[in-house]
């Protein structure tokens, strides 16, 4: 489920956009999740190179950004909601609104400039939420960028102790390389095993026909 969406500039973490739905099953105030993403803005604007994507936990649900051209696409929801979907929805949002207001973007000053683009945030929010729309999306999407690749942080890590999004990204990428090493030592030694075993195996049924030939026959 899409929860909240938000548009802000890099360069100065100014929202341009946004578009809020109360979690009403869970009784849930959204609040508390616009401060976060107002932070993350806040920290994306002070990281000279934060990652174009990235997601982070946040209790129950989960953001997911995307960066292009100085404009950051963030969006909550649901940890069980599909992160390639996620991701989609976002670029479906960030091609839109460049259409529209991308030349705009440096000139503005004031909080929600282009809060008007609600109005196309909650109808393709609606497509994705429909479960016919997502089953079509699911299918048109494969291939959008390998989003499997991108390594879920805690957002307290960012928000809290102070690690920057950049340093968490090359964290995350180094252990998802050695963890690729390591597999690939693992199928390595398990082949060799494999190996080893049928090299013995033939020696044995070796020895045992020499054995017959010699001493039967």
């Amino acid at each position: 489920m899409v929860l909240m969406t938000m548009i802000a500039r890099v360069a100065d973490g100014l929202p341009l956009a946004a578009s809020v739905q109360e979690d009403e099953q869970a009784g849930r105030s959204m609040m508390e999740f616009q401060n976060q993403a107002k932070q993350l803005f806040r920290k994306i604007s002070a990281d000279p190179q934060p990652p174009a994507r990235c997601s982070l936990e946040s209790g129950p649900y989960i953001f997911h950004y995307y960066i292009e051209r100085g404009v950051c696409y963030l969006v909550l929801c649901d940890k069980t909601f599909s992160k390639r979907l996620a991701y989609s929805f976002l670029e479906d949002l960030q091609t839109e609104f460049t259409s529209n207001f991308g030349f705009k973007v440096e000139t503005v000053s004031r909080p929600y400039s282009f809060i008007e683009f609600d109005t196309y945030i909650q109808k393709v929010r609606k497509n994705y939420m429909d479960s016919r729309a997502r089953k079509n999306l699911t299918s048109i999407n494969t291939e959008l960028h390998d989003v499997q690749r991108i390594m879920v942080q805690n957002i307290d890590d960012v928000l809290q102790r102070g690690d920057s999004l950049s340093v968490l990204d090359t964290k995350a990428s180094n252990l998802s390389t050695l963890s690729s090493k390591y597999k690939k030592d693992a199928k390595y030694l398990n082949l060799r095993a494999s190996y080893a075993k049928i090299a013995a195996i033939v020696a044995v049924v070796v020895v045992f026909l020499l054995f017959i030939r010699y001493w039967i026959l």
